[in-house]
């Protein structure tokens, strides 16, 4: 491991041991932040896999129904029931921290125009039960699709704030942390060579006057 260019004092050294003990620490705490990102992360995907497959039943429900409407309505008659929609919606996408991580939180509001108690937009003579089927199916799905998406969201953004943390933990890990060692090493052994030299000259200057004397 390349240690720092830096000048071999006390000093030096004594800078050097301090940022060690704080890249140590912050080597800790990333990797402590690391181990939870990934907990939760597997939880959410584990969550996330049992909602699609929830989802993808339910949608291939609804779509089962409307294929059957279909086939016992005439085109005209299905694309007249349901060309003007029953009710409105609108969608707040706000934000909340997991783990420093801001993942989307989003709520919906759902507003029936009209008749308060019905949920079709079409009246019942002229339409079959599985286009009532289908469309009911579609109202209680929407709550979990929107909720499906803000899962798939927030693992994504998991996924990356993972990455980057697993890239700063090793470069603590096997580049910062080994480097400071290293150069701390490397300057007390020179600080003991010093010493040794100039206890060395010292005792030397001390030979030559006992010597005069």
């Amino acid at each position: 491991m390349a240690r720092l260019n830096v000048n071999p004092t006390r000093m030096e050294m004594s800078k050097l041991k301090k940022r060690l003990a704080t890249a140590t620490r912050g080597h800790k705490l990333l990797k402590d932040k690391q181990d939870e990102l990934m907990r939760q992360f597997v939880n959410l995907v584990k969550y996330n896999n049992e909602l699609r497959k929830s989802v993808e039943a339910e949608l291939q429900g609804a779509l089962k129904d409307f294929v059957m409407a279909r086939a016992v309505m005439s085109s005209e008659f299905l694309e007249e029931a349901v060309a003007y929609p029953k009710e409105s919606i609108s969608v707040e996408v706000g934000t909340k921290n997991i783990m420093s991580v801001n993942v989307p939180k989003m709520d919906f509001h759902r507003q029936l125009e009209g008749d308060e108690g019905s949920i079709f937009p079409y009246g019942f003579a002229s339409t079959s039960s599985e286009l009532d089927d289908s469309i009911s199916k579609l109202y209680t799905i929407l709550p979990k699709l929107l909720e499906l998406a803000e899962v798939e969201k927030s693992t994504q953004l998991m996924a990356d704030e993972i990455e980057k943390t697993r890239r700063r933990v090793n470069a603590l890990e096997y580049m910062t942390i080994p480097s400071l060692q290293e150069t701390i090493k490397y300057i007390r052994m020179k600080l003991d060579e010093n010493e040794r030299g100039a206890l060395t000259r010292l005792m030397k200057v001390k030979d030559m006057i006992q010597a005069k004397n």
